[in-house]
């Protein structure tokens, strides 16, 4: 059985379990805090960072290659778009949203709910207030004019869409929402994702794990 060292929480492990769920293949959590200095996990991913996923005798890390591998093995349903430039296109969203636009909305993430809860710290609004007011902006600018007012990004749902919404849930459990005033195809994307069963259904354990109430 395959598989997933990481933690429910993180937007990159989220990624993962919903292409796993999304395509039915059944899967085995090893908690892995990243970063945590495990001689053992450093052996599998010298990085130190979640996900990593083992299926047999394959190791992978990072989420955008793990979920390509996915979608290779497991074709049916699939989460990437068939036309050549619309996958070019789910690529750069992934690329984009799992790095800058993640660390900006786990920014706030970490500020404001890993701080307080994980570290008994004080967070820095300052900082806060300088990554919603001036860095975000136009990140969400830019998705505004990517993502459609309906439906999902390359029409049936897929893996781009998960990687745009996913930074944004992490910062919503900082008390951080998207404007649907000023970005409302953005917010309305991040809803409809959410309410996707398989991603609901994660984030249901996500919850749990983390101590949420939804």
């Amino acid at each position: 059985m395959i598989k997933v060292y990481g933690v429910h929480g993180s937007p990159f492990v989220r990624k993962v379990f919903i292409a796993l769920d999304f395509k039915g293949v059944p899967y085995e959590i090893v908690r892995q805090m990243p970063f945590s200095g495990d001689q053992d996990y450093l052996k599998i991913n010298p990085l130190g960072k979640v996900p990593t996923l083992v299926d047999g005798d394959l190791t992978l890390a990072d989420s955008k290659v793990i979920c390509r591998y996915l979608e290779r093995a497991y074709p049916e349903p699939a989460l990437y778009p068939a036309d050549v430039a619309d996958n070019a296109m789910a690529d750069w969203y992934e690329e984009l949203s799992g790095n800058q636009v993640t660390e900006l909305a786990t920014g706030i993430f970490f500020q404001r709910f890993m701080r307080p809860f994980a570290f008994k710290e004080e967070p820095d609004e300052e900082l806060v207030s300088r990554i919603i007011e001036e860095r975000l902006p136009p990140m969400q600018d830019y998705l505004e004019g990517q993502v459609p007012a309906e439906g999902f990004r390359f029409g049936a749902f897929g893996m781009a869409d998960v990687a745009i919404a996913s930074p944004f849930i992490n910062a919503s459990y900082a008390g951080y929402e998207v404007d649907d005033s000023r970005w409302p195809s953005l917010a309305g994307l991040i809803t409809r994702v959410k309410a996707q069963p398989h991603v609901a259904a994660v984030l249901e354990k996500e919850a749990r794990a983390m101590g949420l109430s939804r």
